[in-house]
């Protein structure tokens, strides 16, 4: 996929440095690679024959049906071999929904190939016996996702993130790939070169009978097409990674400083004022803002296991999220959920009760883009969009392998902040 190109990022020469996160651009060239990732537009289902739950279209204050903000193509095959992955997002337009928990509610859907689980299992037991030998450098997350461009660098052939929102035929976590469906011949274990609690879940699996599937719960039909709003247009993704300028060092005068000195206790007066004004300064608007500001056509990040970029930590997902963000103290920081040693945040997954991790945020210039045809000035006022996921990627328990299904996942939402009136 040739790099996204933006009217904003012309100047040559500068010092940069490039993040970890994969940013996502609209556009309406479908020559993109992938043809399941968009933004808007009306979702596409992971097979002919299976839907969500016609609840999971309908928002949680009026009832109403949802329209689509996003739908991307997960897959993540480094993280879940054999597993096929969609993300969708969706919101309620009806103004007298917005700010209300329920009106936006994102849905994870999967597919796990036949013999997946058991060969990840294997295969982790492998890597870490191989964590003894030299290290080798590991792909980015996103470079499986978003089938990004990386210039100079050299991807490894088999790199399942090799670009974003790539073909079919690649690798690409967004792609359209059916390799979640190829099953590889079952090996007998090796019991000699087992651990002790490996060895005794080995016997417990040989001497017990496979797990039945739950019999499938009742749920009411996906509704017709025809029955939601008119959708929001469709715009294909592009996408590269992050790039943000090297921060220079402000140049003083050396007049300034000499005026500075010569102030002397007279600039008590100016300190107390600048105190005063940084104090009434949301720095975590500002570091969104700059942030933003950088690659201003951004619709949306993506970093799978990553941290959010908080649009204000004045909210309650602000306050939630505030020491597993982009804005904590540590950039070690992640997401992490209820019961965790980290501390509280992102409720755990309601099916398998697994931690929640971080994965895409939509941005403002996204509300751009879908509301480019809307004349009424009344439109979307949410500043970032977070969705977090089953760090497992764990299917639905009455879903065979090789099915698929569709859960509901973990979204928070800052909203806009209104200024009071005085």
């Amino acid at each position: 996929m040739p790099p996204y190109d933006s009217e904003s990022s012309d100047d040559e020469g500068e010092d940069y440095t490039e993040t970890n996160v994969l940013l996502g651009y609209a556009t309406q060239d479908a020559a993109t690679g992938d043809a399941v990732s968009h933004l808007g537009g009306a979702p596409s289902w992971m097979d002919d024959k299976t839907a969500p739950a016609g609840d999971l279209a309908k928002c949680k204050v009026c009832h109403g049906l949802l329209s689509l903000l996003l739908e991307l193509n997960g897959d993540l095959p480094d993280h879940f071999p054999g597993h096929d992955r969609r993300l969708y997002i969706w919101s309620c337009r009806r103004k007298t929904c917005r700010r209300k928990a329920g009106s936006v509610r994102g849905i994870r859907g999967v597919r796990i190939a036949q013999g997946a689980a058991i060969r990840a299992a294997r295969g982790a037991k492998g890597e870490t016996k191989a964590v003894k030998h030299e290290e080798s450098p590991q792909p980015r997350i996103g470079e499986s996702l978003f089938g990004v461009n990386n210039g100079g660098r050299t991807a490894a052939p088999a790199n399942p993130f090799a670009n974003p929102f790539s073909s079919s035929k690649s690798p690409n976590p967004f792609s359209s790939s059916q390799t979640a469906q190829v099953a590889s011949p079952e090996e007998t274990p090796d019991e000699a070169s087992t651990t002790l609690p490996e060895t005794f879940a080995s016997k417990a699996r040989l001497s017990s009978p496979p797990p039945s599937e739950l019999p499938p719960r009742p749920h009411e039909p996906w509704p017709a097409a025809s029955s939601f709003p008119a959708p929001y247009p469709l715009y294909h993704l592009d996408a590269e990674y992050e790039t943000l300028d090297a921060p220079s060092a402000p140049h003083i005068p050396e007049s300034a400083r000499m005026d500075m000195d010569a102030e002397g206790s007279a600039s008590g007066g100016a300190k107390e004022d600048k105190d005063v004004y940084e104090s009434s300064l949301d720095k975590t608007f500002q570091k969104f803002a700059d942030r933003i500001g950088e690659n201003p056509e951004q619709v949306l990040r993506y970093e799978f296991k990553g941290k959010p970029l908080l649009y204000s930590d004045h909210d309650a997902i602000g306050k939630l999220l505030a020491h597993h963000s982009e804005n904590a103290p540590s950039s070690n920081a992640k997401v992490t959920t209820v019961g965790s040693r980290a501390g509280a945040a992102v409720p755990p997954c309601q099916t398998c009760g697994a931690e929640r991790v971080f994965e895409v945020q939509l941005t403002p210039h996204a509300i751009t883009e879908l509301e480019a045809d809307e004349m009424s000035l009344d439109g979307m006022e949410w500043g970032t969009i977070l969705l977090a996921v089953c760090s497992k990627d764990c299917k639905p328990s009455d879903v065979s392998e090789g099915e698929v299904g569709y859960v509901e996942e973990w979204v928070g939402v800052q909203w806009e902040e209104v200024a009071s009136k005085k």
